[in-house]
Formats: C-alpha cells, sequence, structure tokens
C-alpha cells in the first residue's frame, strides 16, 4: 500500500511517500497511524497528535477509524482550511 504525506507531515516524515506493508492486525487508518509510528522518530513525532491529523482512501476523504482492507493508497495530511 502507498502511503502519501502532505504539508508538515512529509515534512515531519522526511519523505512524500512510501510502499508499506502492514501486518493483519493493522484494521483501520488509526491503526496504520499507530504501526507507523512506532517505524521512526520522524513517524512518532509527526503522528503524535491524532487530533491534528485527516485522511483519505483512495482519494476519499474518510475518518481515521475507516478500514484500509484494499486499499491502494492511503494519504494523511493536517486539516484542510479555505479562505
Amino acid at each position: 500500500m502507498r502511503m502519501v504525506y502532505f504539508a508538515w507531515v512529509r515534512e515531519q516524515v522526511g519523505v512524500p511517500e512510501e510502499d508499506v506493508a502492514p501486518p493483519a492486525t493493522v484494521v483501520t487508518i488509526a491503526d496504520l497511524v499507530d504501526w507507523l509510528a512506532g517505524r521512526s522518530e520522524a513517524h512518532a513525532t509527526a503522528f503524535a497528535r491524532r487530533d491534528r491529523l485527516r485522511a483519505a482512501r483512495d482519494q476519499n476523504f474518510v475518518p481515521l477509524d475507516t478500514p484500509i482492507d484494499g486499499a491502494a493508497e492511503i494519504a494523511i495530511f493536517p486539516p484542510v482550511t479555505g479562505g
């Protein structure tokens, strides 16, 4: 599965995207964020505040409790504001 990061999440993780193969115990995007946070100190810093994260599954905005089963891409980004 491809992970895509935007804005300060990308800056903290240090890469714009990466391919990952989470274990079967990772069922939701929230589980995925928890698992990713254990990959490195940079990931842990980027994902420390779940309340500041938004997600998209295959380019559709979704809540963090959305299942990842069958997803080709998960994007993680800060809240989007308009102006």
